[in-house]
Formats: C-alpha cells, sequence, structure tokens
C-alpha cells in the first residue's frame, strides 16, 4: 500500500506566504459554513484572486510566517538523512489515511482567538486578521505563550502516539476514538497546508 515507502521522518516541507494565505481562508469558510463542503478548484480560484488583490502590506504578514517556517525547516534539515532510495525532495504522495499533523503553538492562539478578533473587527479583512494575530501573539511574555505551548505538546504527544500505531500496521482511529474531536480542528489546519503546499509544488 506504499505505506512502507513514505519517509516518516523527513521534516515537513517549507510552507510558502501563499499557502499560508489559503490555509486561512480554508479555516475562515470552515468557521462560516461548517457544513458545507469545499469545491477545491472553486476555492483555490477564489483564494488566488483574493491574494492578488492583497496589499503588500497585508500579505507581509504571511511572508513574515513563511520566512520563519523556512528557518525551521533549514534547521531540521540539518539533521535529517534521507533513507535509501528516497532523493533530495523525498517526497511521496500523502497517505490520506496517516494521522493529521498537530498546530503550532501559534496556531492553537489563533484558532482561539481569531473569533473574538473577527468579533471585535467585523470589517478586518483576511490579511488584517492574520497580522493582528500575529502582533498579539508577539506580545504575549513566555509566561502567557506557556499555555499555548503545553497544548500544542499535547497535540504532538497524540500525534507522535498515533503515528506509532500507524507505522505498526494498527488502525489508529480505532485505537482514538476522539482523534476527530479535541485538537481535530487544529490539526486539520495543518494539513490543509501540506496539501496547498502540495498544490504550489505541481506547479
Amino acid at each position: 500500500r506504499g505505506r512502507e515507502a513514505n519517509d516518516v521522518n523527513k521534516p515537513k516541507g517549507k510552507t510558502s506566504a501563499y499557502a499560508f494565505f489559503v490555509q486561512t481562508c480554508r479555516e475562515e469558510h470552515r468557521k462560516k459554513n461548517p457544513e458545507q463542503s469545499v469545491n477545491f478548484a472553486e476555492f483555490s480560484k477564489k483564494c488566488s484572486e483574493r491574494w492578488k488583490g492583497l496589499s503588500a502590506s497585508d500579505k507581509k504578514c504571511f511572508e513574515d510566517m513563511a520566512k520563519a517556517d523556512k528557518v525551521r525547516y533549514n534547521r531540521e534539515m540539518r539533521d535529517y538523512v534521507p533513507p535509501k532510495g528516497f532523493g533530495k525532495r523525498g517526497r511521496k504522495r500523502k497517505d490520506p489515511n496517516a494521522p493529521k499533523r498537530p498546530p503550532s503553538a501559534f496556531f492553537v492562539f489563533c484558532s482561539e482567538y481569531r473569533p473574538s478578533v473577527k468579533q471585535q473587527y467585523p470589517g478586518l479583512s483576511i490579511g488584517d486578521c492574520a497580522k493582528k494575530l500575529g502582533e498579539m501573539w508577539s506580545k504575549l511574555t513566555q509566561s502567557e505563550k506557556q499555555p499555548y505551548e503545553e497544548k500544542a505538546q499535547k497535540l504532538r504527544e497524540k500525534y507522535d502516539r498515533d503515528m506509532v500505531a500507524y507505522r505498526g500496521g494498527g488502525s489508529y482511529a480505532a485505537r482514538n476514538p476522539d482523534s476527530s474531536a479535541q485538537g481535530g480542528e487544529e490539526e486539520e489546519e495543518d494539513e490543509g497546508e501540506e496539501e496547498e503546499e502540495e498544490e504550489e509544488d505541481d506547479e
């Protein structure tokens, strides 16, 4: 089933500024229309049009996120040794049954505070909302960030447990019936991020 050929230890690829933007769009759509499925082609086209319409200042927050992710990627890649049979990229098509990657502390924070920001600033664009959240996060002290770091760490530990079951050939969903409940939405964000990145890679 190709699972053995998937290099699960390879660091997650760099996420572009546009992919972060699309990820934010997807989350906003999911909040507004939780029961509505997304027409991927149509949604991608709308995202592309909205991205082209953003000002340089609106795009800056997403570009900063991409720069930070590039630093993370380069740091992780320094210690990564691809297994035999994998090239430089070593990327295989993602198994849809694989556990969803957990969110970072910042995305846990965004998920919690985005609704209140949107409520406080109803006319705020996606870019401005992301910028506002980024500013709020940067002003937090380390102790204020700690709860989000802890939640992200718990989600990371759960992901690691799920991956052990997944790599062992067991059904992690069966062992973790709440896998789509607590933390599920945050985990979906990261998956969407990778999907958009793959789409850009294919262009």
